[in-house]
């Protein structure tokens, strides 16, 4: 991978943490010029080109889009990392028409609106890269847990399929990555949120996450370094016959063919 994106600008959302930087320090690696979103200012922007933007905001793409078009004049890569599962637990009757929205907002439109506003130049280049991260949790839902994330994103994946589909013939290629259960800040956060609100230790509310995800056969949560080195692989030249599809990153967990 070394100097092998060299000359290529990257955005990478919400790529101040966890699995996004993780995907920044890849691509940064590999020779490419990065841009970074995140809604704030990270303590440390050193070597990437840090916007800040709220992409739950509908506004927010375009201006995005217009400060790395005006600053580069191209892009090569859109890694859209941006998403978070941001509903109370409890299953249906916990979840507000708020809740949803918000959901859709962060997990899906997020990723629609920055594509479309890049898209065109990919096209007119007849070159780009689309990598959108979603969740195991899309094709498997956790109905106490993950309900209108999980919806969120099997709609980011039905979109992505559809989009390589368009945009393939134009020399686009369109991707979409799944992990499991990655050890993160924010997964870190979210097992913090399960034991509190089900009055338990830390250690009790992840082995009842683990329980409710299923078996890993590999038996540990993912590094997000080994997220992020299949995206390095998928941007590359070495992935130019790949698209369309769906890539797993989940030590096994999927009980299914």
């Amino acid at each position: 991978m070394n100097n092998s994106l060299t000359g290529q600008v990257a955005l990478v959302t919400g790529g101040t943490k966890g699995i996004g930087k993780a995907i920044v320090n890849k691509l940064l690696e590999a020779g490419a010029q990065v841009v970074v979103t995140a809604r704030t200012v990270p303590q440390d922007s050193s070597g990437y080109h840090f916007i800040a933007a709220d992409l739950v905001q509908a506004t927010s793409a375009a201006a995005v889009a217009s400060e790395i078009l005006a600053t580069y004049g191209r892009i090569d890569i859109i890694v859209n990392n941006a998403g978070a599962n941001t509903s109370p637990s409890g299953g249906y009757s916990t979840l507000t028409d708020e809740n949803w929205l918000h959901e859709l907002q962060l997990n899906l439109l997020a990723a629609v609106r920055i594509n479309k506003a890049l898209l065109p130049t990919m096209l007119t280049q007849k070159s780009g890269v689309i990598i959108n991260i979603s969740t195991g949790a899309a094709v498997q839902p956790i109905w106490d847990i993950t309900m209108a994330y999980s919806a969120a994103k099997a709609a980011l994946n039905a979109y992505s399929k559809a989009l390589a589909s368009e945009v393939g013939p134009q020399g686009v290629r369109v991707n979409t990555v799944s992990p499991g259960a990655v050890k993160t800040p924010l997964m870190q956060e979210f097992i913090e949120q399960m034991a509190a609100a089900a009055n338990s230790s830390v250690e009790e509310a992840f082995t009842t996450l683990m329980a409710k995800v299923g078996t890993v056969p590999l038996g540990r949560m993912a590094e997000p370094e080994e997220v992020a080195d299949l995206v390095g692989f998928l941007v590359s030249a070495q992935a130019h016959y790949l698209t369309g599809s769906n890539f797993h990153v989940n030590g096994g967990a999927l009980p299914v063919v």
